[in-house]
């Protein structure tokens, strides 16, 4: 398993229907990729958002991370999107579970 934490805060000034149109399209993008297992949102109440996306390994996080098409929308989060962001990527996280009948 390889785990990706975007962490962001948006701009003031954000267009968020560009933004969430452009979120939808990603995720689904994202979703038909090789490897893809998972994408989860989490907004605190001060603003911040905590994105988690799980991949099959390391090479097809970084595959989606090189797709053309997310490219632009990256460079465009940059410009009129986020006000900052950081990105943490995880390869084999050491995982605990408990309970749900997971072992």
């Amino acid at each position: 398993m390889f785990l990706v934490v975007f962490r962001n805060r948006k701009r003031a000034d954000i267009d968020y229907a560009a933004y969430d149109a452009d979120a939808r399209h990603m995720l689904e993008l994202a979703q038909a990729q090789p490897g893809f297992v998972s994408f989860k949102s989490y907004t605190a109440e001060d603003g911040e958002v905590i994105a988690l996306s799980e991949w099959a390994d390391e090479a097809a996080a970084r595959a989606w991370g090189r797709m053309a098409e997310h490219r632009l929308v990256q460079a465009r989060g940059r410009e009129e999107y986020y006000e900052s962001y950081t990105l943490f990527a995880c390869p084999d996280p050491r995982i605990h579970r408990f309970g749900g009948g997971e072992r």
